[in-house]
């Protein structure tokens, strides 16, 4: 029974001379299914790869987790060092201070979110040693009479200085005095200028060594916080319970997830927002195969008729029609799938469609290939088709062989 159901329904799929409507509904349904299947593979890809992209950006500069003491800073840093260390799944450490400041060169002067750090084991936890455009992240540590700071670009240029030029940092943690507060003031020499691509992060923030980070704090021993990089990213958050567990309830263990918690959760929503958007390409294309195959009913109520008399069941008579929504699904599906995924690996190798580097973090377009996003739109796509094809295969069954033939 089963192969003469799907003979009926591959022969009323075949275009005949009275029926080339039909058939022509029938292909915009299988390209429509195949539009939305391409639409949403490569809209997903690109920006599952731009999430991708942006994740490394801010994870680069901030490292996979942030170790903090509540209410007061880590006095004895490598000791809590030793502690972290020792906990699986931690690659490396480095410790930080925190310091804002104004910061001024001999024509302009802004604002500056300023790092102390380490810079010889900050290069194996942070990736800001490799985006630098001129200097090294490692002349912070040497020896000099004028301390060094490293720039992002954007403020670099703003402030119109370049390697060896001399700024000056003015924090508001100085002494108290009876005209009040006085704030301290260095100069330092620009030893590199760094660039992420991140206009937030280039036009803000500089990096100092620790010793000109405590001269400009109130700091005179330890460190704010301990940043720590773990062997898998996607395992921080079990990492980061890991070394809280280590180090007991006095301190703050937050892996990049908590840190960026809510950039991430809005991406997540538009990513599903754009799923469901462009799910309705796909949901048009059903409508077709509805009215397409409520068509052929009404074509086919004579043989529809004659094939109940012969002893074709009511079940028999919706699987027939049933058969064609299925092909007109899975033929659009494949195509779909096929070309989404052949249009993803035309675009990540030739990297036709490049973007400004000055308002994104990647200059050519991101593509990001996930095989469950293209599982759940294949399956989802083939869902909707098979739905579609229900009322006009349960309306092909109700078809009375005695009204229908009467008339003939």
């Amino acid at each position: 029974m089963a192969s003469f159901e799907w003979f009926v329904s591959l022969r009323y799929l075949r275009a005949k001379r009275k029926q080339k409507f039909i058939s022509l509904i029938t292909i915009i349904s299988i390209l429509g299914v195949a539009v939305g299947v391409l639409a949403l593979i490569v809209v997903l890809s690109v920006y599952t790869g731009f999430t991708e992209g942006l994740r490394d950006q801010i994870i680069g500069v901030n490292a996979h987790a942030l170790v903090q003491r509540y209410g007061m800073t880590i006095a004895d840093p490598e000791a809590v060092t030793t502690k972290i260390e020792a906990v699986a799944g931690v690659e490396a450490t480095t410790p930080y201070i925190y310091a804002q400041a104004l910061i001024s060169s001999a024509t302009q002067s802004t604002g500056v979110v300023l790092r102390g750090i380490d810079a010889a084991s900050s290069m194996r936890v942070l990736s800001i040693g490799q985006k630098m455009v001129a200097g090294q992240l490692t002349d912070l540590d040497r020896p000099s009479e004028v301390p060094a700071i490293v720039l992002g670009r954007d403020m670099a240029r703003q402030l119109q200085v370049g390697i060896g030029d001399r700024v000056r940092l003015i924090s508001p943690n100085g002494p108290l005095s009876p005209m009040g507060v006085l704030p301290k003031v260095r100069i330092c020499v620009v030893a590199g200028i760094f660039a992420t691509g991140m206009f937030e992060y280039d036009s803000t923030m500089g990096y100092i060594n620790l010793d000109t980070a405590r001269s400009l704090t109130d700091l005179r021993r330890g460190v704010h916080g301990i940043e720590v990089r773990v062997k898998n990213i996607d395992l921080a958050d079990r990492t980061a319970s890991a070394i809280q567990q280590a180090l007991g309830a006095d301190y703050s263990v937050r892996d990049w997830m908590q840190l960026n918690q809510n950039l991430f959760a809005a991406l997540k929503l538009e990513k599903l927002g754009i799923f469901i958007a462009l799910d309705l390409i796909i949901l048009v294309a059903a409508l077709n195969i509805i009215s397409a195959l409520i068509m052929m009913v009404m074509e086919k109520n004579r043989d529809i008729a004659i094939l109940k008399s012969m002893g074709a069941t009511t079940r028999a008579i919706m699987r027939i029609f049933f058969h064609q929504g299925m092909v007109i699904g899975f033929a659009g599906t494949t195509l779909g799938v096929a070309g989404g995924l052949g249009l993803c690996a035309l675009l990540k190798r030739y990297k036709i469609i490049e973007l400004p580097s000055n308002v994104y973090p990647m200059s050519t377009m991101p593509i990001k290939v996930v095989p469950l996003d293209v599982t759940v739109i294949a399956v989802s796509a083939i869902l909707i088709t098979l739905i579609a094809t229900l009322y006009p295969s349960w309306k092909a069954s109700q078809i009375r062989p005695a009204e229908v033939l009467s008339y003939e």
